[in-house]
Parts: C-alpha cells; structure tokens; sequence
C-alpha cells in the first residue's frame, strides 16, 4: 500500500469520525444542552441533532420527565408544642432544561431541601388538630410555596402529598381517650334528647287524651242534660193532661196518677239501702181497692154523686215475697185474720164490707 493510500483510508476515517461527532440523536423525554467552548447556545430536541464538531459539546441531559422525589421522615413541632413525625413525596417536572442545568447545582437535592424547610414551616405554624383533620390545606400550602421558590430554576412542582403523620405515643392515647370521652358525650346527649322527645310525645298524647276525654264527658253532659230536657218536657206535658182531665171531671185520670205515683213510692221504698223489713199489700186485688178509694175520695170532691162502692176484693193466695220478713209479715196476718182481707193504710181507703 503506497501513502496515498494510506491518506485516503485516513481521510476517509477522519470524516466518519466527524460525521459520528456532529450527529446526535436524542431519546424521547430528553432535552441536551450545546456548549460552544463551554458557553450554552442551544438546547436539542428529541430526535436526530447535528452539532459542529469539536466545537460545539454536549453540555446536560436533562430529564424532562415527570419524577417523583421521597421525602424522608422529619420531626416536626406544632404551634401548640406538640412534636410529631411526619414525610411526604413531591412529583416536579423539568420545563426548561437551560435553567435547570446552570440556575442551580444538583436539583434534586436542592428541591428536597426546599421541600423539606417548608414542610416544617408550614406544619409548625398549625395546632395538632388542625394538623391531623387539614391535610389538603397543608398539601395545598407546600405546594404553592415551593412552586414559587424553584420556578426560577425552570421547574414545575406539580404536586407535594403528606404522606403520613405520625404523633408520639403518650399523645395518640390521650387522643383515644379524648375521642371516646366525645362519642359517650355525643351519645348521653342523644340518649337525653330521646328521652326529652319521649316526654314531649308523652304529654301531647295525654293532652290530647284528656281534650278529648273533655270533649266526651261535655258532649255527655250535653247528651244528659238535653234527656233531662226532654224528659221534663214529657212529664209537664203528661201533668197537664192529667190536670186538664182532671178539670173537665175525669175521675179515671186522677186515679191513674195517684196510682202511678203510688207505685213509683213503693219502688222507691223497696230499694232504699236502710229499709230491712217493708210491710206492703201481697194481693194485687188490695191495691185495686185502694185505687177504687181514691176514686170515689175524688168523686165526692168534684160533685160527681155519692162515692160508688168500690169493688170487691178478690181472694187470692198470699205470694212468697223474696225476703224471710215479707213473709214472716204475710203468714202472721193470715194467721191473726184468715177470713179478713188485708188492706193498706192509706188514707181515704174504703174496706169494702164484709
């Protein structure tokens, strides 16, 4: 092989490698930064690049990517001195690669650091309780502050998520405690609103109850009295007939009056609660002729003519009364008198003769 050959292999070896050092290929998700004698120029996108060889360099590979970063667990104390241990996990993204290259050193540190100043800002400036039950407002708040801190090195914080919260031992008992001291509080005051709405019930229905049980007894008393009414009515009514009977000379009415009240007396007596022994007519027939004699009493007083003779007894044999006395009475007068009618008492009462 002459040197002119070995000139052309060589020439032909110097522009491949110039061909392979000017071509650059970028993968997708990627962004490299050019540097022109270590000053940035330009930024290549995905895909087939052609820079100037051994005059232009690749400077960064950046990943411009959604990442995620763990943030590890810290202590943290609260507004009201409560100390507790928390950690999280942030999600960022690389929009412009120039900034994030040469804006900061080693990134991912830097927005750990960031994050982790800002979660013990943010978590110490809450009370526990606000703490444990607001976890999207600390979320929210660490977002929007480190969104702001690392915007200038060309970063997007998309999201900061509290992992987990973990108070100390002694706390998460006294918290126990205190949960169930609210939920037995939570249930005497249901169990007394229960109770209080049971005696509301209660008493609506005996007010109700007893409305209505005054709504009966006055619609009874109204009942009562208007059969008082009628009753009276029917009986001044049946007092004036009698009594206009009576004046136009009808002795038959006046006998059924005085004999309807004579009996209404002998009821009365009969039923009386002190009355142990009663002496009473046992013959139908006695009490007919104590009618006859008020009959003819009645004749004589309004000039009808002399007294008729009242109508003869009719013998009949004596009735067992319901009552040892009654009959005690009623064989002792038979025996004193067998063939002597017994008649009652009663004044103006003609004993038919004998």
């Amino acid at each position: 092989m002459t040197g002119f050959d070995i000139a052309v292999v060589a020439l032909v070896l110097l522009v491949i490698l110039v061909l392979f050092a000017g071509v650059k290929t970028v993968p997708q998700g990627y962004q490299y930064t050019v540097e022109r004698f270590g000053r940035y120029t330009r930024t290549l996108n995905p895909g087939l690049n052609i820079i100037t060889p051994f005059i232009e360099t690749i400077g960064a590979k950046m990943n411009v990517m959604e990442q995620v970063l763990d943030v590890p667990t810290q202590e943290v104390i609260t507004k009201d001195n409560a100390s507790v241990a928390a950690d999280a996990v942030a999600f960022y993204q690389v929009l412009n690669p120039a900034q994030a290259a040469y804006q900061v050193s080693n990134l991912e540190n830097a927005i750990l650091n960031l994050t982790m100043t800002n979660i013990r800002s943010v978590m110490g400036s809450m009370d526990l309780d606000e703490l444990l039950s607001n976890r999207e407002v600390i979320n929210e708040k660490l977002l929007r502050v480190v969104d702001d801190a690392v915007g200038p090195w060309g970063i997007k914080v998309t999201r900061v998520e509290i992992k987990d919260i973990r108070p100390p031992t002694d706390l998460v008992d006294a918290m126990a405690r205190q949960m169930k001291a609210e939920r037995e509080k939570r249930a005497q005051v249901l169990e007394a609103e229960g109770a209080r709405n049971a005696q509301i019930l209660r008493a609506e229905g005996a007010k109700q109850a007893a409305i209505l049980q005054a709504e009966g007894e006055r619609e009874a008393a109204f009942r009562d009295a208007e059969a008082r009414e009628r009753l009276a009515e029917a009986e001044a009514k049946a007092t004036r007939m009698v009594s206009e009977a009576i004046a136009a000379g009808d002795v038959h009415a006046i006998n059924y009056f005085v004999a309807q009240k004579y009996t209404e007396a002998l009821g009365s007596i009969g039923r009386a609660n002190n009355a142990k022994v009663v002496l009473m007519p046992m013959e139908a027939s006695s009490l007919i002729g104590s009618l006859g004699g008020i009959g003819a009493i009645a004749k004589e007083v309004f000039g009808d003519g002399p007294s008729p003779q009242a109508p003869q007894p009719v013998r009949r044999a004596p009735q067992r009364s319901s009552t040892p006395e009654v009959q005690m009475a009623s064989s002792g007068a038979q025996q004193a008198s067998p063939s002597t009618n017994v008649w009652p008492a009663t004044p103006g009462t003609i004993p038919p003769e004998a």
